[in-house]
């Protein structure tokens, strides 16, 4: 049975822009193709890279793949430090 703090916790949301570029990076891994090379450079744009109208798809998806991964460790540097900042030594 769970106890009213499981209820109450939530597990924290991925800011949208990398929840967005997550989910593309893990569609692709799966086999799909992207099909709409606009949408892919605004996810790119909005996680702060600068993409050319011109770039290739493959080299963009590239791009996005490491800013995912350095967003997701950040997020979890933050996560480790809000943790221990108020442990005891």
């Amino acid at each position: 049975m769970r106890t009213l703090k499981a209820w109450l916790r939530r597990k924290p949301k991925l800011p949208c822009e990398l929840q967005a570029g997550k989910d593309v990076i893990e569609a692709i891994d799966a086999g799909g193709l992207p099909l709409d090379p606009g949408r892919i450079n605004r996810i790119a744009r909005a996680l702060g890279l600068e993409v050319s109208p011109k770039a290739a798809v493959e080299d963009t998806v590239e791009r996005l793949r490491a800013a995912v991964g350095r967003g997701l460790e950040n997020l979890a540097m933050q996560d480790a430090a809000k943790k221990t900042k108020g442990a005891r030594k």
